[in-house]
């Protein structure tokens, strides 16, 4: 098989554009679909179809494309392990995570790794909980920083660190002025909640319905920065960590109670794609993510 030929393949897809594919590889847009076309003619089918937009992949373009985008991976990181035989990590590392931990954990370890792995290319994808959980399976990161529900790790995750749940509102808002408040204040009260489907909606549902409480989910967003803006414009409420808080307090007043009776903890996780052998440089990438996280990063 040509390495080169299907990496454009992966390319184009993630792209949708053969015209940005030409530019990433700096050569022409005739050259891009005369490249595709060899790899049509040896497929026997079109693997891509065009639109108003771009192109996207065809029934037979989406059937091959998970299975090359992992021998494509493997590939690389054969290539990768020989030449880390000298004990020296070098590659590219892919990882998903939270939108609330992107700060200070990733930035942390970006400065980490330029310092002291330079060969090492992080690649950070941000995603909510359900769609890490899809990477992961699909093997298109390496590894994820997410939260999990369960007091002991599962799948072979890591648990970097346990953390609370607060109940947000705007500056000035007398509910959330105390320093905690109990579960049952969320009675039919005004949330912002992330979109279905989301583990975290779940355990909120089924706490809700153990103790009889209605969740007024008054508006649904994947965007923290939404979330946020939404509650400091008053009259609804989020249920957010404290990175998240944390970041949405540089431009916002926010105002956040800890949600106790039942403390409404999670845990900080670090999984592990269950495809394939995880590289020198994921280990590398693991190990440092880790170190910080016990240290406090």
């Amino acid at each position: 098989m040509d390495y080169s030929a299907w990496k454009l393949f992966i390319d184009v897809s993630e792209l949708g554009s053969l015209t940005k594919a030409a530019a990433t590889h700096e050569t022409t847009q005739p050259h891009i679909s005369r490249r595709i076309g060899e790899l049509e003619r040896a497929c026997g089918g079109r693997l891509f179809q065009r639109t108003g937009r771009g192109v996207v992949l065809t029934e037979l373009g989406r059937r091959i494309a998970p299975r090359i985008r992992n021998w494509i991976t493997q590939t690389e990181q054969l290539a990768n392990d020989i030449q880390a035989t000298a004990g020296t990590p070098v590659g590219t590392v892919r990882m998903g995570i939270l939108p609330s931990t992107a700060h200070p954990l990733v930035s942390a370890l970006y400065h980490r790794l330029k310092q002291r792995y330079p060969l090492i290319q992080l690649i950070v994808r941000e995603g909510q909980g359900a769609q890490l959980e899809t990477w992961l399976d699909n093997g298109d990161v390496d590894l994820a920083i997410l939260y999990r529900h369960s007091p002991t790790p599962n799948h072979g995750d890591i648990y970097l660190s346990r953390v609370p749940t607060f109940l947000v509102g705007p500056a000035g808002d007398p509910l959330t002025r105390a320093e905690s408040v109990c579960f049952d204040v969320l009675d039919r009260l005004p949330l912002v909640l992330f979109c279905r489907p989301n583990s975290w909606r779940d355990r909120l549902d089924q706490l809700a319905a153990e103790r009889g409480l209605v969740l007024d989910v008054a508006a649904e967003a994947d965007s923290l920065a939404l979330q946020t803006r939404i509650v400091s414009d008053g009259g609804i409420y989020a249920l957010l960590g404290p990175y998240a808080i944390a970041g949405a307090n540089v431009e916002l007043r926010l105002q956040a109670a800890r949600v106790v009776e039942p403390e409404l903890s999670r845990h900080i996780a670090l999984a592990m794609s269950r495809h394939g052998h995880l590289s020198l440089a994921g280990r590398t990438v693991m190990k440092l993510i880790e170190d910080g996280a016990s240290g406090g990063w």
